[in-house]
């Protein structure tokens, strides 16, 4: 099988990767990221000699470019590439529509030309608005996005959609629940935490804390995904949640016990505009339709994300600092020239 995986130098989209080739050594991957600020290719240095993997630099708007790479055999295409920071899309909200919407399109019109068996969006549970202290969200849940961002992923979703419904385009959507884990941005709640902790910095609230999500070990999304690939009925949405819902002061506090810091690093500040309240998943559909439930319990999945952004600590630095935006041209670009 040969893969066309869109953002795989992102935080999901490169632990997919590594996932993927892990477990089907004989499958075939073809990477694509623009390397906005997000993505970062020192996440894949550990396959970045294997054969079966291959980096293209490029923008998933450019019509040509896409037309190219999924013309050369391409059997699935996986969507993850996003602009994926509320805080971004409430300051710059064409940077989402462009990539997330006209992406989606530039992407689902190259799939249908050369007849792909299977395209998935790869999206997320904001795109069903916030929910009050009880229920669930389920595939049945009404759109109702409350962000730019959220805004932006519905609209790509209801394309992805009405390319199955009008053209028997072959499609997924996933909607997941908020991931963590290695590699993510420093710019998100839990690697912000940790980085900002381990350095005895002050700790960003917003709000009063007590916003709630249903966080999601980034392996078991990807064990999902891998599942929705090769058994998920076409035209059907499956959302992928941890069933581990905690408050962000939650979170914070959990960090810090196992940090063994004081929680007087914990600094309140003013709420962003549309903050939603609770994010809650129902995956039951993905669990019983396809086999799938994670292998992580949110004790289990804290433990592994910590010690992992502790032992690689070069790492974050180095995205703090911009050097890691130099790892592209230092290692692909006199090797491979800037669109290879």
């Amino acid at each position: 099988m040969k893969l066309l995986v869109t953002g795989g130098a992102g935080f999901i989209g490169s632990n997919f990767v590594l996932y993927m080739l892990k477990k089907y050594p004989d499958y075939q991957i073809v990477n694509v990221d623009t390397l906005t600020y997000a993505g970062n290719l020192e996440n894949l240095k550990s396959i970045e000699n294997d054969p079966n993997h291959v980096f293209v630099k490029a923008d998933i708007r450019d019509a040509a470019k896409m037309d190219e790479l999924i013309g050369q055999g391409i059997d699935v295409v996986v969507n993850f590439a996003a602009e994926s920071h509320v805080d971004r899309s409430i300051m710059e909200p064409d940077i989402f529509v462009k990539t997330n919407v006209l992406g989606t399109q530039v992407l689902l019109d190259a799939a249908k030309k050369h007849g792909i068996s299977k395209f998935v969006q790869v999206s997320t549970d904001e795109v069903y608005g916030t929910l009050g202290e009880t229920g669930l969200f389920s595939e049945a849940t009404p759109l109702a996005p409350n962000s730019p961002y959220s805004a932006s992923k519905a609209g790509g979703d209801l394309l992805v959609r009405a390319y199955h419904e009008t053209f028997g385009l072959p499609v997924n959507i996933t909607r997941c629940s908020n991931n963590y884990g290695p590699y993510q941005f420093p710019e998100k709640l839990i690697p912000l935490i940790i980085s900002k902790a381990s350095e005895d910095e002050p700790l960003p609230i917003y709000g009063d804390g007590m916003n709630i999500r249903d966080w999601l070990y980034v392996e078991d999304h990807c064990s999902a995904i891998d599942l929705v690939i090769h058994k998920g009925r076409n035209g059907e949405v499956y959302n992928i949640g941890g069933n581990n819902e905690r408050t962000n002061v939650h979170i914070i506090k959990t960090i810090l016990k196992q940090l063994g810091k004081s929680e007087s690093l914990m600094t309140y500040v003013k709420d962003r505009p549309g903050h939603d309240r609770r994010y809650g998943i129902d995956p039951t559909k993905t669990m019983t339709e396809l086999g799938w439930k994670p292998r992580h319990s949110f004790e289990t999945g804290i433990r592994e994300t910590i010690k992992w952004y502790l032992d690689n600590k070069e790492w974050w630095t180095r995205i703090q600092s911009g050097e890691y935006q130099e790892y592209y041209s230092r290692q692909y670009g006199a090797r491979l020239g800037d669109q290879a």
